[in-house]
């Protein structure tokens, strides 16, 4: 798993229970998978098409930094299939698993598109 961003957790990203507020750690998530997914695909119109179940599997508390892991499960036609893992740099522990998001190549007219890769970039590897 590639981990390749991090975010330090401040005030302002935390729930009335003193933690990291989930939605808050899905949008980091989701535009770390979109960024990805535009580099990789060479298309900057990507799309979240599909999550499959979260995990959420410890909290987080202000000051602790998350890094955020993705690795590529497949690659479709106008798709590509991932899978993500947040973890706490401090603690070593596992926050989240996603085990598979599929994000979508679009064309100008909205519609997906097919993007022609089949394997990973290899200046991004």
């Amino acid at each position: 798993m590639r981990f390749l961003t991090r975010k330090w957790v401040k005030p302002e990203d935390l729930n009335p229970n003193g933690s990291l507020f989930g939605g808050k750690l899905l949008a980091w998530i989701d535009e770390e998978l979109a960024l990805y997914s535009i580099i990789q695909l060479e298309n900057s119109r990507i799309v979240t098409k599909h999550m499959s179940e979260i995990n959420f599997r410890s909290s987080v508390k202000q000051g602790d930094i998350v890094e955020i892991g993705i690795d590529v499960v497949k690659f479709g036609m106008s798709s590509l299939t991932l899978k993500c893992e947040a973890r706490n740099i401090i603690t070593r522990e596992t926050i989240i698993t996603i085990d598979t998001i599929t994000m979508v190549s679009l064309g100008e007219d909205g519609k997906s598109k097919a993007h022609g890769k089949t394997r990973l970039d290899p200046r991004t590897d």
